[in-house]
């Protein structure tokens, strides 16, 4: 499906020539753990590299997660994003290349190695909102809602803090609650973060360099 979602996008666009105001990005993240929405994704140190091609109001690519253990989560995912001013959608394909169940490869059954998200988000001067959920992949349809408010550059870095709430998958009874409480610093090229998860009563400080 990823492979798929993928072709059909640039068979649309046509990529005989890019718009003058397209860009084709490349990087990776080195960070101590991974840690998404308030849980754990394996205790390990973990490489992400992502790829992206994108215009002023739309963007595809491509980000994944590799632990550098045998106790590293590997993710593998694809998405696509328009913009219209403030507001956004995004929709991704989260692909976990470790899964051994006994259906396909690329299932979406509750058993299945993808899930599909689809998210809506709003930006207004400092304050923002996202709200996603599971359409496929995910018998629970999982929603998350993240609120996001950025108290601009401090001493050089610039802070930010988060909330998110959620159910199904992202809660240890599936029922709603506040699953992530953050506050987030980045200085050039170096990031640090400290997560609260009031649900799974634990707390993560995740340290990232960016190349």
């Amino acid at each position: 499906m990823k492979k798929l979602l993928l072709s059909a996008t640039l068979l649309s666009l046509g990529f005989t020539a890019l718009p003058a105001t397209a860009d084709i990005g490349i990087g990776a993240d080195l960070v101590n753990r991974y840690v998404w929405r308030g849980t754990d994704f394996g205790d390990a140190v973990s490489v992400q590299p992502s790829i992206a091609y994108s215009t002023d109001s739309f963007e595809i690519g491509a980000w994944s997660s590799w632990g550098i253990t045998s106790n590293g989560m590997n993710e593998n995912d694809l998405y696509v994003s328009f913009a219209a001013g403030p507001v956004g959608i995004t929709v991704s394909d989260y692909y976990f290349p470790g899964y051994t169940g006994s259906d396909g490869l690329f299932d979406y059954g509750s058993d299945g190695a993808h899930v599909i998200e689809v998210m809506g988000s709003f930006e207004a001067g400092s304050m923002s909102i996202a709200a996603a959920v599971n359409v496929l992949g995910d018998d629970d349809n999982s929603l998350w809602v993240e609120l996001g408010y950025g108290l601009g550059e401090i001493d050089e870095a610039d802070v930010s803090l988060s909330a998110g709430l959620g159910n199904g998958a992202y809660t240890t009874d599936g029922d709603p609650m506040v699953a992530s409480i953050g506050i987030s610093v980045s200085k050039g090229d170096y990031s640090a973060s400290y997560i609260i998860n009031p649900d799974q009563e634990t707390s993560f400080l995740v340290f990232g360099r960016s190349f």
